[in-house]
């Protein structure tokens, strides 16, 4: 039987995951296709890793090592969910819940002395970050808004701030000694093997990372950001946001960029509140507070620290805040600071959101102002630099008016800044780094001082060659012209523009317009487009791709979440993503307080449809075909109807907008006439999710404004979730009937 494999991973993407994959598998049966599900969520991965703490009935196999054997096979075909990429404080939380739930899992170390302590840190830190995405991007990615989502924005346009001519909105980053300025860049000649080692003053050497294999035509890179040039810098935005009269944020990606974006967030906490770790920095590091996990960490560990020393920090953090800029907030109504916790403030996400909103973020008085945004390192704050002078020139944009930006991304086997995560190291001496290959010969080496941030990145030659391959393929498709975001003065992107150049030569670029711009140029350039109403395709590297994969889907579409993204995987199968889970801890708190999740599932639809057009063309599965054919219709009409969940209790919520999907799906079945049979089969179903609508609606609705309990956020009890997730028991009897 043909299969297709739905990822169970966390929050508001989960918990609508029981509504919609009981619709998804009584709907796949009547094609023969089997829906299994894998667990990779956060909980589901500590406990995977684990299994020797564990009861036998706890443990469970490793679904994410499983589901990456699966996607170098021709035959995968995996529907992946936003998962959580995890901070240091979500780990943390996450294995508290599991305790709690009867789990004997050792705690987190936060400075691991013993064998046993090392270890467990070890397996911990291998789930931290952006664990799960570099093991299934087996391929580069093809993000594009579909028609019937940007016909959609058209006819139903988003909310979009004004921007004012004089906004003091601007973006900060540094112009030396950090990640992009100190980059260096080899090609390798040939397959071998090479290591990371630090070599201190007196000549000894200290292996980093042991050998490790590289293969011919393969980029690799080594830099650093230096400690004392980031101090430097960020005192002096501290101080300019005070003199300028805006809020100071800072946006970084410390989910993914698991190692050296929560050390950087640690330098701007210390920077914002300098008396605080000049008087207390020894005792807080000591009760094992530190300021990587933020002002919330250090806040909720105060009961750790003695009752004088408490006292102290409490005034020095009070007068700190008081003393600076105006911090942005996360959460103005309850104190929830830009630097309370790492994971809040995602810059990918944050960024856009802000531009969306007249280049404002809410401070401390529950009032939107102009912002400071510091992006510490230089390699890509140009891109959103370039977007606001663009809209303090020109204005807001048009959703109904602009065009679209796809992407066409280079990911595939942890390509870039993405796998980084192993390769990179804060500096405990002073010294040099180096990269060295097989025979001794060191090919990369920086001087380093304490504290410094130093890392490695690999690009293999295999994705390059695809990625360039799906650009040219996009953009004779489309016939849209095609952008390479790649800067020649940058040590890794003058590399590629080597290979970029080489490998267009195979391809029929006739006709074709594909040009090589920096970040910078590139987006003025698309927007310049964008205005007119023009289309362009944005092709880029993994961090890049990240960044403009939210940056302009919010800005066309109002989300990210509606885009279709399609990984083709280098062996064949696919990989089908269901856009990003950034909302989804604001998602679970409405439905935990007032059981209405307004979570958006259209990623799914459209995933789901992709998937089942990628069965029948690689399983000759004709049914299948039919399916995704009439799914695209009925999530055509899904949109024109209006069906999306609301923000409002008492109105339709993610449970509602899949009834639709179900029913608008039955009626384009029961109306095609290429397979009599599956016509008839859901002539019944149609005619009977029409028929009692109103029922059904009624019993989704009628759950509405009271409490639930999942027993859990992170790992909620199965069966409760799937009851609050499926009130309705006419909808069940028809989806019952359909699957018997």
């Amino acid at each position: 039987m043909a299969k297709i494999v739905y990822t169970h991973t966390d929050e508001a993407p989960m918990l609508a995951t029981y509504s919609f994959l009981p619709i998804v598998e009584a709907f796949a049966s009547t094609a023969g296709v089997e829906i299994q599900t894998r667990d990779i969520s956060l909980s589901g991965r500590i406990i995977s890793v684990f299994g020797d703490y564990l009861s036998e009935d706890q443990r469970t196999p490793d679904a994410l090592a499983e589901l990456g054997q699966l996607a170098n096979s021709p035959e995968a075909n995996i529907i992946k969910l936003p998962n959580i990429s995890a901070s240091a404080p979500q780990l943390k939380a996450a294995v508290a819940e599991l305790q709690g739930q009867g789990y004997d899992l050792p705690d987190y170390p936060d400075d691991p002395a013993t064998d046993v302590e090392k270890d467990v840190r070890a397996r911990y830190d291998k789930i931290k970050g952006s664990a799960v995405n570099p093991v299934l991007r087996e391929g580069n990615s093809d993000r594009r808004a579909p028609l019937s989502v940007k016909n959609y924005a058209r006819k139903h346009p988003h909310s979009m701030g004004a921007w004012s001519a004089d906004s003091k909105t601007n973006v900060a980053h540094m112009s030396a000694e950090d990640f992009r300025s100190n980059e260096k860049s080899v090609l390798i000649p040939e397959a071998g093997s090479i290591k990371i080692q630090f070599v201190a003053e007196d000549g000894t050497a200290t292996v980093l990372k042991d050998s490790f294999p590289v293969l011919a035509g393969e980029v690799v890179d080594g830099t650093v950001l230096r400690a004392a040039a980031l101090e430097e810098f960020l005192a002096a935005q501290i101080s300019r946001a005070k003199e300028e009269n805006v809020l100071f944020s800072v946006h970084l990606k410390a989910t993914m960029m698991k190692v050296s974006d929560p050390i950087i967030f640690g330098h701007v906490v210390k920077a914002f509140l300098p008396e605080l770790f000049a008087r207390f920095g020894d005792k807080l590091a000591a009760a094992g507070l530190s300021p990587n996990n933020g002002l919330a960490s250090i806040l909720n560990g105060l009961d750790a620290l003695p009752a004088d020393v408490r006292e102290g920090v409490t005034a020095a953090i009070t007068a700190g805040l008081a003393e600076g800029p105006a911090l942005a907030m996360v959460d103005s109504d309850k104190g929830v600071t830009n630097l309370h916790a790492p994971s809040d403030v995602i810059v990918d996400a944050s960024m856009p959101a802000m531009i969306r909103t007249s280049g404002k973020m809410w401070g401390p008085d529950g009032k939107a102002a102009d912002t400071l945004a510091v992006i510490p390192d230089s390699s890509y704050a140009g891109v959103y630099q370039a977007v606001i002078d663009d809209c303090r020139a020109h204005g807001a944009y048009d959703p109904t008016t602009m065009g679209t930006v796809p992407n066409v991304g280079l990911m595939a086997q942890a390509a870039e800044e993405y796998g980084s995560h192993d390769k990179t190291f804060e500096i405990q001496a002073a010294g040099s780094v180096q990269i060295v290959d097989a025979s001794g010969a060191v090919l990369i080496e920086h001087q380093v001082s304490p504290g410094d941030i130093w890392r490695a990145c690999q690009t293999k030659d295999l994705p390059i060659r695809d990625w360039v391959k799906l650009a040219v393929t996009r953009a004779r498709a489309s016939q849209t012209p095609a952008v390479f975001w790649l800067d020649k003065g940058r040590a890794h992107d003058a590399k590629l523009i080597e290979k970029v150049t080489e490998y267009l030569r195979d391809h029929d670029t006739e006709g074709l317009q594909i040009r090589i711009m920096t970040p910078e140029d590139a987006t003025t350039f698309t927007l310049g487009r964008l205005r007119k109403g023009e289309d362009t395709i944005s092709v880029s590297g993994n961090v890049l791709r990240d960044y403009l994969t939210d940056l302009f889907p919010i800005l066309e579409l109002g989300t990210s979440a509606k885009m279709l993204s399609i990984v083709p995987l280098i062996n064949g199968g696919g990989l089908f993503e269901t856009g990003a889970g950034g909302s989804a801890p604001k998602h679970v708190q409405q439905l935990l307080k007032e059981n209405h999740l307004r979570w958006d599932s259209l990623g799914e639809f459209l995933a789901l449809a992709v998937s089942f057009e990628h069965l029948a063309t690689s399983t000759g599965n004709a049914r299948a075909r039919i399916l995704a054919d009439t799914l695209d219709r009925a999530t055509g009409t899904f949109l024109l109807e209006n069906k999306s969940p609301s923000r409002k209790v008492g109105e339709l919520d993610n449970r509602g907008s899949h009834f639709y999907l179900a029913q608008y799906w039955a009626q384009e079945l029961a109306q095609q006439d290429d397979d009599a049979e599956l016509a008839a089969a859901f002539a019944a179903v149609a005619e009977a999710l029409t028929a009692n609508e109103e029922t059904i609606v009624a019993q989704l609705l009628a759950v509405q404004g009271s409490p639930v309990d999942l027993a859990g956020y992170y790992r909620p009890d199965a069966a409760l979730a799937a009851a609050v997730m499926r009130p309705s028991a006419k909808l069940n009897e028809v989806l019952a009937g359909l699957s018997a």
